[in-house]
């Protein structure tokens, strides 16, 4: 069927009475309406306006010079199943604003039905078919198309976009986490294979203590009580060994989870205590802290969706206006289905007025307020607890600085002890049982410097984590 242009035409005044008549009164009433939650302001919650941090490289664990170490991470990054749930979500967003594309394109349809009916003798048909068995068939196509007047496909695809892209900001926190979790679990293996082979020296000089206490006893120079302290002291260094093993076996498993692979995978992974990063430390939180957290950026863009959604929800108190056609061919007796006369059609505009509804929509309209308000609060949370996590970090990197010079002064005074206690031992001025005391102080402070050690690499991971583990996917904009 072909639609003259005179008949095309002919439906546009109805058309622009019909939206007239909608945007004067054809709407449902929003209700009262509140206040939404507010973001707090970066500076409120501590964020320095005047202090920029140094960029740091999406790759920043190849800085601590560990090829071992880098591959973990890589190989968590690529295997882990939390990144690929996280990808998964990227992918359904992506659907979902791909579907809200497609809303603001006219949506088609054809159909073709092929029926053979029974006619009622005694019903409202014509008399040639009443009482008769005839074959009925009908081919069509449809056209609807929904004007976007009032912006809710508009708003509709903003928070799709929203969601989106706060899915893949997610994914890269996701990814600036589990690089951090390998590393400090590397990081903590290293120090309990170092403190049990600390341990494996102590546990030689309490040997060497108790041999000596039983040389004394049987000269009797020395009581039983002595001999027996100094087993109990090679008993304790041998339960501390057990411990430590204990604890590496778990620490080996957890870095085999992280980086999908089976239990025991990694059990000769024996890994050395690093040297740690030559950070450029911030003195203060950053102003650019919000740009570089991936978890701020995703939260932010929540607000983005959730405050479109509003919108789009708004929209929905106005009506719904549609233009709608359709053209086909439809006959009873199929012979005569593609006959002139067979020939059928309609075009026009159609409308829905939320006349009835307010309730429903208003119910709806709060519901979405209230997402946004959680948005909103979600956001100011994260954002107090990164600014939070920074400045302690900062301040324990100061701390770990300063109790290292205090302990570098620690192990040199016990160095000392020992080498004088060796000097009065040759000279015979002193006994062997002081040597070997001066011996474990050394290797007592010894382990408080493994210690200290690995706090201040484990620190400045997290920092790296909390200053946003190399993201710049906001700050680049």
């Amino acid at each position: 069927m072909q639609l003259k242009l005179k008949q095309v035409l002919s439906v546009v005044p109805a058309i622009a009475a019909i939206v007239a008549i909608s945007l004067l009164g054809g709407c449902a009433s929003h209700g009262d309406s509140r206040p939404p939650a507010q973001p707090v302001s970066a500076p409120a919650v501590g964020v320095n306006p005047q202090v920029q941090s140094v960029p740091l490289s999406a790759t920043w664990w190849r800085d601590l010079g560990d090829e071992q170490l880098s591959r973990l991470i890589e190989q968590a990054i690529e295997g882990a199943p939390g990144l690929r749930i996280a990808q998964a979500r990227i992918a359904r967003a992506q659907a979902t604003v791909d579907d809200a594309v497609a809303a603001f394109d006219p949506t088609t349809a054809a159909s073709i039905d092929l029926n053979r009916q029974r006619f009622s003798a005694n019903g409202l048909v014509p008399s040639t078919i009443a009482g008769k068995v005839r074959n009925i068939g009908t081919v069509q196509a449809s056209m609807a198309w929904e004007f976007d007047f009032f912006g809710r496909h508009r708003a509709d695809l903003e928070a799709a976009l929203g969601t989106q892209r706060a899915a893949q900001a997610d994914a890269q926190a996701a990814r600036a986490l589990l690089a951090s979790q390998v590393a400090q679990g590397y990081v903590q293996l290293a120090r309990l294979i170092e403190r049990r082979a600390l341990l494996g020296e102590l546990l030689e000089q309490r040997e060497q203590s108790r041999l000596l206490a039983a040389q004394r006893l049987r000269a009797g120079l020395d009581d039983a009580r002595a001999l027996r302290l100094a087993e109990a002291a090679v008993v304790e260094v041998r339960l501390q060994q057990a411990s430590l093993d204990e604890l590496v076996g778990i620490g080996r498993n957890a870095l085999a989870a992280l980086t999908a692979q089976p239990p025991g995978a990694l059990s000769r992974l024996a890994p050395r205590l690093l040297d740690g990063l030559r950070l450029a430390v911030p003195e203060d939180v950053p102003a650019d802290l919000l740009g570089r957290r991936a978890d701020l950026v995703a939260a932010r863009w929540r607000i983005e969706a959730a405050t479109q959604d509003v919108t789009a929800m708004r929209a929905q108190f106005y009506p719904n206006i549609n233009l709608n056609a359709l053209v086909g061919v439809s006959s009873i007796g199929l012979d005569k289905m593609f006959r002139a006369g067979s020939l059928q059609g309609a075009f026009g505009p159609a409308i829905r007025l939320p006349l009835f509804e307010a309730g429903r929509l208003r119910a709806s309209l709060r519901g979405r307020e209230a997402d946004l308000d959680l948005a909103v609060e979600s956001y100011n949370q994260a954002l107090v607890e990164a600014v939070r996590e920074v400045a302690d970090r900062l301040g324990a990197l100061r701390a770990i600085a300063e109790q290292q010079r205090q302990q570098a002064l620690v192990v040199s005074a016990a160095e000392s002890v020992r080498t004088l206690a060796e000097a009065r031992h040759r000279a015979g001025l002193g006994n062997r049982l002081t040597v070997l005391a001066a011996q474990g102080g050394v290797l007592a402070q010894r382990q408080h410097e493994i210690d200290l050690q690995a706090r201040l690499i484990d620190t400045q991971i997290v920092l790296i984590r909390a200053l946003g583990g190399g993201y710049a996917g906001e700050a680049a904009r």
